[in-house]
């Protein structure tokens, strides 16, 4: 092979990677930080084709998009003096590469080691003033609120912007676990007591409400009971009393034979009388008068 045609193919080639050094990409979710002899010059918000010096720039690209970063459990003293293993995750995304690059360098994950300590710091510091109960509780608000306030401060210097920090796990160590647990039980019995007398109370109140009610309503039947029977035992009076005077005789010798029917009636009875006694006139003068009769 001739000597100019491998020159040729050799300066090809340099253009080659010379143009392909010089071209690079923005996507969508990404920004670039160009760097010239590792001193920043520029960043690329934009996305598309770029271009840049070749061999003298270099191009680094990072994830404008929310990302994810756990942090390790680790085990930090409350309030009241109870040790807790928290573990979570902390949501973030980077808004500033210039800040990032001169704080963090070059590395788009080495912001995770800062923010594993940022929040581990935060936490310690806020769970300091917080009870079990409260960190255990299922509204987490008020303890959370404060630790993101402190974690966005502390992480705005490397140009990072967090979006949330939560607690996903809580455990307690062995050694506070039967502690802790007994001193639940025992709250927990201590609610149920007092929820059970409230309660014994209320039925009490009820059953006493009840049976006043009662009484009342058996007190107002009663008086309108006894009115009613003395009203009826009026009327029978009168009426009684109405037929008496229409046949004194009649009614004097109806009450005469119904003596007789109950005193008499029953052969057990027995009646110690005087033969002239006026409860007897009747039956002396009965065969006159059945002789008498048509």
């Amino acid at each position: 092979m001739r000597p100019s045609v491998l020159i040729a193919i050799a300066v090809a080639v340099v253009v080659l990677l010379t143009i392909s050094g010089s071209v690079y990409t923005v996507n969508q979710t990404q920004e670039a930080l160009i760097t010239e002899f590792g001193k920043p010059i520029a960043v690329i918000d934009k996305p598309g084709l770029h271009f840049k010096t070749p061999y003298v720039q270099t191009v680094i690209l990072f994830d404008k998009r929310l990302q994810m970063d756990r942090f390790p459990a680790e085990e930090t003293i409350l309030g009241d003096q109870k040790r807790l293993i928290v573990d979570g995750f902390v949501e973030y995304r980077i808004v500033n590469p210039l800040a990032f690059y001169q704080t963090v360098g070059p590395v788009p994950g080495a912001i995770r080691a800062r923010l594993d300590a940022v929040v581990s710091a935060s936490l310690r510091n806020v769970l300091a003033s917080n009870s079990l109960v409260s960190v255990l509780g299922s509204a987490k608000t008020h303890v959370l609120a404060p630790v993101i306030a402190q974690v966005r401060q502390a992480s705005a210097p490397f140009g990072v912007e967090v979006a949330d920090v939560r607690i996903s796990r809580t455990g307690l160590p062995v050694q506070n676990t039967d502690a802790v647990l007994a001193r639940m039980r025992s709250e927990r019995e201590r609610v149920a007591a007092e929820l059970r007398a409230k309660g014994a109370e209320a039925a009490q109140k009820i059953t006493a409400g009840a049976e006043r009610a009662r009484t009342v309503l058996l007190a107002d039947a009663n008086a309108k009971a006894a009115a009613l029977r003395g009203q009826g035992e009026a009327q029978a009076i009168a009426i009684y009393a109405k037929a008496v005077d229409q046949d004194p005789h009649f009614y004097r010798v109806w009450r005469t034979l119904q003596a007789y029917r109950k005193g008499l009636a029953r052969p057990a009875n027995r009646l110690v009388l005087s033969p002239d006694n006026p409860f007897l006139g009747y039956l002396r003068t009965a065969p006159a008068a059945k002789d008498a009769t048509p």
